[in-house]
């Protein structure tokens, strides 16, 4: 998602075209309900401003960046509460259904667990030596091989913070 600060009301407007447009172009829909989308929208503009980043604005944020990588628009639990429920945790993304107005979104149950409780990521190993390194979007998928992960992913457009490193 792009990271640059609009300013004024008329750029909420822009705002939520350029939600729509990537969200679209990335294979994804947005809820139908414009008026819901834009009080979403508000609520990630609010956050960029107060945190620095679009944490989703249905979810208490703590206010560092790398504690709150999961939550950060678009989420990492968007894709299988998507594909379980029809919608994200807060009903931004939508599955096609909803998006044609064939059902409603439903309530999702949080999948985030507890700072605390969340595992160590563990590195996989290559069972041969790379040429480089293999990084993934956490968001998407995205694989590239290289010395560092991308400022931002060519596919869905999340920042360099949410890749890890994936095989070396």
């Amino acid at each position: 998602m792009s990271q640059q600060l609009p300013g004024p009301a008329e750029d909420l407007a822009l705002f939520q075209l350029r939600l729509r447009s990537e969200a679209e172009a990335s294979g994804y829909h947005l809820n139908p309900d414009n008026a819901f989308v834009k009080m979403l929208a508000e609520g990630l503009l609010a956050n960029r401003q107060r945190y620095g980043y679009q944490s989703c604005p249905c979810r208490l944020a703590e206010g560092n960046r790398k504690a709150d990588l999961d939550i950060i628009c678009p989420c990492d639990y968007r894709d299988a509460d998507i594909n379980e429920f029809g919608s994200c945790y807060c009903a931004l993304y939508v599955d096609s259904q909803i998006a044609k107005g064939e059902k409603k979104p439903q309530p999702v149950p949080e999948r985030r667990t507890a700072p605390k409780a969340l595992p160590k990521a563990k590195t996989a190993q290559a069972p041969a030596k790379l040429a480089y390194p293999v990084w993934r979007c956490r968001v998407c998928g995205y694989l590239c091989g290289r010395d560092e992960a991308p400022d931002q992913c060519p596919i869905c457009k999340a920042d360099k913070e949410r890749f890890e490193l994936f095989m070396q």
